[in-house]
Parts: C-alpha cells; structure tokens; sequence
C-alpha cells in the first residue's frame, strides 16, 4: 500500500483536475449537465482511481485501476478535443490542455509497466 499523495503522477492528475475545473467555469450554463459534467468527471476520474488502486493490497489491483485511470486520459483527451470544435476554449488553451493528459498518460503507463515487473 503506498501514500498516493506522495505519487508523482497522482499529484499531475491532480493538477490537472483543478485546470480542467478552471476551464470549464466558462462554458456555456446549458453544457452544465453535458459536457461540463463529463470533461469533469473524466478527469477526476484519473486521481480517483490512482488514489484508490494504491491502496489494494496487490500490484495487480493497483494496475487494474490504473488501467481504468489510462482510459479516462484518454476519454479527457478526447473531451478536449470536443470543447476546442465548440469553440469553448480556444486552440492554445486546447494545446496546453492536451500536452498534460498525453504527459499523465504516459506517466500511468510508465507506472503500470513497472508493476507488472
């Protein structure tokens, strides 16, 4: 069982949460319950599962949510995506945005490769 606070990767999700909230307080009132819920959730969703799988009693547990933490990366990146085409966010802010998921992702999946040595 690790603390996952001290969890580098945890603390860059983390991060990324709170930009992810920072951007969506300007999309539109009606995205409430659409996409400012889902782009919210996805990205909470890859601290979430870091923070819980760490604390299974095997590697194999903790890979098993880090997988699921990868897919949400994934789904966030994605959801990015979708907010940059509806013009809720500009291009440069859509960059920026995308360079930290590609980044967490690939550090989840750093982590998970060496749990399963």
């Amino acid at each position: 069982m690790q603390d996952f606070k001290k969890l580098t990767v945890w603390n860059i999700a983390h991060e990324l949460v709170l930009d992810i909230y920072e951007m969506t307080k300007s999309f539109p009132k009606d995205e409430l319950y659409g996409l400012t819920s889902q782009i919210r959730r996805a990205a909470i969703s890859i601290p979430t599962n870091i923070a819980e799988g760490s604390s299974r009693g095997s590697n194999k547990d903790f890979n098993r949510f880090l997988q699921i933490s990868i897919g949400s990366a994934s789904e966030l990146e994605y959801l990015i995506l979708l907010a940059k085409d509806l013009n809720y966010i500009s291009g440069d802010k859509s960059t920026t945005l995308i360079e930290k998921v590609i980044s967490t992702r690939k550090m989840l999946i750093t982590l998970s490769k060496k749990l399963k040595d």
